[in-house]
């Protein structure tokens, strides 16, 4: 659950990256920040799988 807006979050985002930062770099860094928001939220509705299961899968690669 975010403790703060998500607006507020990606200003605090921008705000910790270097002057000099491109466009690109600062649509891939909140685009990184929402896909771990996705993932904490899946693992606490449980729709995560267990690390065992990830071997067994990557194994398979």
């Amino acid at each position: 659950m975010y403790l703060q807006t998500a607006k507020q979050e990606a200003i605090d985002v921008i705000n910790h990256l270097p002057d000099t930062v491109n466009f690109d770099d600062i649509l891939y860094r909140l685009f990184v920040v929402k896909k771990i928001h996705q993932g904490l939220e899946q693992a606490e509705q449980g729709q995560g799988i267990s690390s065992e299961e990830l071997l067994r899968e990557i194994e398979q690669w």
